[in-house]
């Protein structure tokens, strides 16, 4: 509504108006009675109601033959002004040329034949009322018919339903005129039905088809260069399955009805002269007449469509119709992210409105993002009382994790199921960064460099390791990216984050920085290089912790948000040191799944063999053998194509490497079989009760599908835990005999 914006609509209608786009005229359009105000097509909800279909008797004039008609929207009829049937129908030929009476009213209506009757729907005779069907109202045109407009703008019946209906509201009309066609012998059947049925999307009031005076814009020629557009690649839209609903849309768009009967909004720059009756579309208030001279002038009262001005966003806020310098730097845009349920109140409408006025697409890629719905997949309304607030979200556990939980359920063409405990996930994410970056800032105490790699640094295996992780990661990440695949790059940085720098590269870190000399200083760089990167590639998804960790760094600019995004290097990834670091960490891993499937004291060092004939396997383990000791609590480790098992062990088999675990003095056997037993004649019980619930069909028929789903997953769940403890029952039950 500002002044730069009202300039700009006044232009865009001016000029579609003398372009003989934008024009006013008698027609049927979407009326809501409660709002008392024209909805475009887009702006009414289609929900699915039953209703009834009542059949009606027409007569024929002076004639005992007589048609049936069935109807929806009984009190209509009050206005209808014809009947029609196809020309092919042979079963109406002989009545060709004739009159009905209208039931009720006793007016003559003629029999029209029109091609757009469907013969095989309901008895094949419709019943025209071209004041209040858009159909009809094309039919009532091609064939001259008056249009008898039945109710007024509140939805109540006005004088031409006649003195019995007048001041009726319409549905109470429809009761009255039920009871009067029964009466009269003209209703012969009443049968429920199924339909759509419109409503205005503010306020929920079933819309009424309505005959009235508006403006709007010819839509078929600004329609055509829009759809070319998507066509030649000039606009992209994600997923691109959304390209065909558009095309359905815009193939089949009719004129955009653009007033509205509102006090907020764009008003029309139109004035209509009192003494002459001439409208003047102009940019400037006219101070009088241009064909009387006359200064008594009236400007419409109707606003402009919301969408109108909308549609004229991308350039309208960058200074136009004024060529500014802001203007030519960013028109048009990359991308535009929206809404799927707005592609064509607003998308469509900028694209034709963009290539109309600035000869240019407004954006280069439209990507549609999901609609959130709740834990179980519901659409979140406040009816059904599941809406989740975001302010509320934010304020529990913070703007960063809510942010990125929106992007990490991102997938393309897949609704959001927004769960507050993946909500809570993220949150404890942001601690597990911020808890990191604490720990690299208390190891640089004796640091004296930058953010800067130092590549002459004498780096360890695991310096390397992070390194060519962090290279390959920003690979991923930045393809994701391009390609719109929000999730993928979400999730890539939370694993590399977490998994890789925090659980991994941290704990190997803690050796070196424990020593003095080059060594230290060479994994200090790499921490600090590596977590500034990351917070680099997290940025978009967490803007505001990384920016305060990232204010904490070595200054390097002022803000993150403007420093330089991480790139890939050619050179930057080693894939021989990642093999070695995984076989590393399969075997720490490895342990550690032992110790805690096997319920051993998690501060007991434990004995470790590796067994595996691959002699480069051997070497790489027996080079690094320390970081399997420290990080996996082992003792000592024997690694060879020999290595024997002894009676008492639990083992594990590690792709090329089958691990074995000495159990002997480790834990009392006796008790560690009582707590497997009790264990397992639990899940035995967990499992049979399972069974059941998913064997009962009634179950089964009526239960949402996301419980069925977390029912079958808890089974598998159980079955697997059950498993393992059914092995290490035995091994526990060989160390006792």
């Amino acid at each position: 509504m500002d002044e730069g914006l009202s300039k700009a609509v006044r232009e865009v209608f001016v000029t579609l108006y003398e372009d003989g786009l934008i024009y006013k005229g008698d027609y049927i359009i979407n009326w809501c009675p409660r709002c008392r105000t024209a909805l475009s097509d887009l702006e009414v909800e289609h929900q699915d109601k039953v209703g009834h279909l009542y059949h009606l008797k027409y007569s024929f004039k002076g004639e005992e033959d007589f048609l049936i008609i069935a109807t929806t929207r009984p009190e209509t009829m009050l206005g209808d002004t014809a009947v029609a049937v196809n020309p092919e129908d042979e079963r109406y030929l002989k009545f060709k040329g004739k009159t009905l009476i209208l039931p009720l009213v006793n007016r003559e209506i003629p029999l029209i034949e029109d091609g757009y009757v469907d013969m095989s729907f309901g008895t094949g005779a419709l019943k025209v009322t071209p004041a209040h069907d858009p159909n009809d109202f094309e039919m009532g045109r091609r064939h001259n018919l008056e249009s008898i407009n039945v109710m007024g703008p509140d939805g109540a019946m006005n004088a031409e339903a006649g003195p019995a209906y007048e001041g009726l509201d319409r549905f109470e009309c429809r009761k009255k005129l039920i009871e009067d066609l029964k009466e009269a012998g003209v209703l012969l059947k009443t049968e429920e039905l199924s339909h759509s049925v419109g409503h205005c999307y503010r306020c929920k009031t079933v819309v009424e088809p309505y005959l009235s005076k508006q403006w709007f814009v010819k839509a078929k020629p600004l329609a055509e260069p829009a759809m070319e557009a998507v066509r030649n690649g000039s606009i992209k839209i994600v997923p691109k399955f959304w390209e065909n609903t558009y095309f359905e849309w815009m193939e089949n768009i009719r004129d955009w009805c653009i007033s509205r009967q509102i006090w907020w909004g764009h008003q029309i720059p139109a004035w209509t002269c009192k003494a002459c009756e001439e409208v003047m579309v102009v940019r400037e208030t006219p101070q009088s007449c241009s064909a009387c001279s006359s200064s008594d002038l009236e400007q419409e009262t109707d606003v402009l469509d919301t969408w109108f001005s909308s549609a004229l966003w991308p350039f309208s806020t960058l200074g136009w119709p004024e060529k500014t310098e802001t203007l030519q730097k960013f028109y048009p845009t990359s991308v535009l992210c929206t809404g799927f349920d707005i592609l064509f109140f607003w998308v469509a409408r900028m694209i034709m409105m963009g290539i109309k006025f600035m000869d240019d697409v407004p954006f280069r890629h439209v990507y549609m993002h999901a609609l959130i719905r709740d834990a179980e997949g519901q659409k979140m309304s406040k009816t059904k009382g599941n809406v989740i607030d975001p302010l509320e979200v934010m304020e529990k556990y913070g703007t960063d994790a809510l942010r990125f939980t929106l992007a990490a359920f991102a997938a393309q063409g897949r609704d959001i199921k927004l769960d507050e405990d993946r909500i809570e996930g993220y949150r404890n994410f942001c601690n597990k960064l911020w808890n990191a970056s604490r720990f690299v800032f208390m190891n640089l105490e004796d640091y004296k460099g930058s953010c800067q790699l130092d590549e002459q640094a004498e780096w360890s295996i695991a310096d390397k390791w992070i390194l060519s992780r962090l290279n390959s990661t920003t690979l991923e990440i930045n393809q994701a990216l391009e390609n719109f695949r929000f999730n993928d790059a979400a999730l890539t940085v939370y694993k590399f984050i977490w998994n890789e720098y925090c659980d991994w590269y941290i704990e190997f870190s803690k050796s070196r920085l424990g020593t003095d000399g080059p060594e230290k200083k060479a994994t200090q760089n790499v921490l600090l290089h590596v977590l500034e990167a990351a917070l680099k590639l997290l940025h978009p998804f967490m803007p505001f912790i990384t920016e305060e960790i990232w204010q904490k760094l070595p200054k390097t600019g002022d803000s993150i948000m403007v420093s330089a995004f991480p790139e890939f290097k050619e050179d930057g990834s080693d894939s021989d040191v990642e093999k070695a670091m995984e076989k590393v960490m399969e075997v720490i891993t490895g342990v550690r799944n032992v110790r805690g499937e096997m319920n051993i004291n998690p501060g007991l060092k434990l004995n470790a063999l590796v067994k595996t004939r691959h002699a480069d396997l051997q070497a790489t383990l027996n080079e690094h053998v320390n970081f399997i000791r420290e990080l996996a609590r082992v003792d000592q480790i024997t690694i060879g194509p020999d290595v024997e098992k002894p009676k008492v062990s639990a083992s594990s088999v590690l792709g090329e490497m089958d691990l074995i675990i000495p159990l002997e003095g480790l834990m009392d056997f006796g008790e560690e079989k009582k707590r497997i037993e009790k264990e397992l004649k639990k899940i035995e019980k967990d499992l049979i009760f399972l069974t059941k619930k998913l064997s009962n069909p009634k179950f089964v028929e009526k239960a949402p599908a996301e419980v069925i789903e977390k029912d079958e997953g808890r089974k598998t769940t159980l079955s697997e835990k059950q498993a393992k403890l059914e092995i290490h029952l035995k091994t526990i039950e060989q160390a006792i005999q």
